[in-house]
Order: structure tokens, then sequence, then C-alpha cells
């Protein structure tokens, strides 16, 4: 206006000033409230880092020590095992395999939950199914899988199979180990377009108010902070849930316990 257009009276120029200084001002806190939230981001992902360092040494060196010495002991050339011996020895080594490979998947979900990569394929898929491929999924180290009662039905739910089996394998994993003399229940229904699962175990539960806890990366039942172990099975198990348009909680036992509740939609019609 002041290069190209007409001439300005000086109290159009002062209105002008300030309309100009007011946008200025404007465009300036736009680009301080995106440099505040970079640096928030930046943050949050260097606390991150440091979390996971200190709280993966431990999960990864224990499984590890346990598998480096049944091996040393296994090829000591001085000591003569007997058939159970080396039977058991061999079991101590898959079980440290098994939860350093369970380990390295919830850390690998967790980093493509991060980084935004995860596509769901949403179709009308048998419950029963999925559950019975969690189960056998389940790290062997996991004791009495006999301890597991199924009570899905012919439930019909719109879920991507992959995700919901690795959200199961990790919900049921959590919850004998947390209760590991009891029985761990599996039931779903159906409520109006939604189904909801149950995972239901008999063990100490947690504190009221503690529910959304649970499912914080580097967070463990009962922990009262984040450096006792790495903890990610329930934040894998609900970014899972929500990337496929879903929800899940947490909420007391009837009688003692935990029960955890994944809430999706319900079937669309035939499967597919």
């Amino acid at each position: 206006m002041l290069l190209s257009g007409g001439r300005l009276a000086a109290r159009d120029r002062r209105v002008l000033t300030a309309v100009a200084k007011q946008a200025a001002g404007l465009v300036r806190q736009r680009e301080l409230t995106e440099e505040a939230g970079k640096a928030e981001a930046i943050a949050k992902a260097d606390e991150l880092r440091r979390s996971l360092l200190s709280a993966v040494s431990h999960d990864l060196r224990t499984p590890l020590a346990a598998a480096k010495a049944a091996v040393s002991s296994l090829r000591a050339d001085d000591v003569g095992f007997s058939p159970e011996d080396t039977a058991e020895l061999l079991a101590t080594v898959e079980e440290s395999v098994d939860q350093l490979t369970a380990l390295v998947g919830n850390l690998l979900d967790s980093s493509r939950l991060a980084a935004g990569v995860i596509q769901p394929e949403l179709r009308d898929v048998y419950l029963d199914e999925v559950v019975h491929r969690a189960i056998v999924g389940i790290p062997r180290g996991t004791i009495g899988l006999d301890r597991i009662k199924v009570d899905v039905g012919d439930t019909v739910v719109l879920a991507d199979s992959g995700l919901l089996e690795r959200v199961l394998v990790n919900l049921i994993d959590n919850a004998m180990r947390y209760a590991p003399d009891g029985l761990v229940r599996i039931n779903a229904g159906r409520v109006a377009d939604r189904v909801l699962i149950n995972v239901v175990d008999e063990g100490p539960g947690v504190a009221r108010g503690a529910e959304d806890r649970l499912f914080a990366p580097f967070q463990r039942l009962g922990d009262s902070d984040n450096t006792s172990g790495v903890g990610l099975g329930l934040s894998v198990a609900r970014g899972f849930v929500e990337a496929m348009g879903g929800d899940i909680s947490a909420t007391d036992t009837p009688g003692g316990g935990l029960t955890v509740v994944v809430d999706l939609a319900a079937s669309t019609g035939g499967l597919q």
C-alpha cells in the first residue's frame, strides 16, 4: 500500500501501522508456539530414551545371564549332568530366549507406534481363533496355560487379526504373571455395535485411581516409578487397540484381581 497505493493521510498511516504491528505479533506468537511444541516433543523423546536405557538394561540382563549360565554349565567338561538336569538347563535357555523375543517384540512394536507407521487392516475376524493363536504365542516360560479359560462363543469382531493377537498375547501374559495361582478368564460379548473383550485375573489388582497408569510405557503393576522394568506390554496393547479405533481400560475384578476390557467395533456382516 505504501509503495504502489495512493498517498495515505497521517491518520490512515497510524491505523495501518497499528494493524501491521498486531499482525506481526500474531505471526510471531504462532512461531513461538510452534517452537515450543517442537521443544516439548524433543524433551519427551529424550525422556523416553533415558527411560528406555534405564529400564531395558535389567530386562535384557536377566534372561541373558540365565541363558549364559545354563549354556556354560552344559559346556563344562568337568561336570556330568543327568538327563533330567540337562533338560532343565535347556528349558532355562529356551525360557530366556522366549523372554528376550517377547521383549524385543514389544520394543519394536513400541517404536512402530511412536513412529506412527501402524496401518491396521480391519476386517471381520472370529475372536475364538485369535484368542487361541494368542495363547499359543505366549512365552513358554509362563507356567500353567491350563489355567486359561476361554468363553467367547462365536463372537466376530472388526479388527486387524495380527494386531489383536498381539494385544491378547500381552494381556494374557500379564494376567498370568501377576496371578500365578489363579484362573485367567477370557470372555466377550456384544453391546449394540461394539464388542467388549474381558481378560480377567485373580491377582493383586491395582490401587483405585491408578488404572490408567498401567498402560503407560515403562510402568509395571505395583511400580511407584518407571525404573524397575520395561513394562511395555500393556502400553503396546493400548496403542494397537487405539490404532484399530477401539478403547482399553482396567477395572477391579469382583472378589479380587484385575479385569482389562478391550472395546472394539462389532462385525459389519459376513466374514471376508
